[in-house]
């Protein structure tokens, strides 16, 4: 399909071919197959480094090396919840 964005070359060794055909055997589109896989496994680091930032976080408030406002992340969560009701 004709297109102006850059395009990449990727070599199906056997471990993607083994991961592309555990996806899906017989894909419409391959290279549509690998797009997605890329776009859906950017999104999983994207999670990842999220969770791994709010553990932090977490960690460091438990430890007391971030001063956090109890009563006031509790009163904004009240306010919040009061609002799905």
């Amino acid at each position: 399909m004709p297109t102006d964005k850059p395009r990449v070359q990727v070599t199906v060794d056997p471990e993607l071919a083994a991961a592309l055909d555990e996806v899906d055997p017989s894909p419409p589109s391959r290279a549509g197959l690998i797009r997605d896989l890329a776009l859906r496994g950017a999104e999983a680091d994207r999670d990842e480094r999220e969770r791994r930032w709010a553990i932090d976080f977490l960690q460091r408030v438990a430890m007391g090396e971030i001063d956090y406002d109890f009563a006031a992340s509790q009163a904004a969560w009240e306010e919040r919840e009061a609002g799905y009701e």
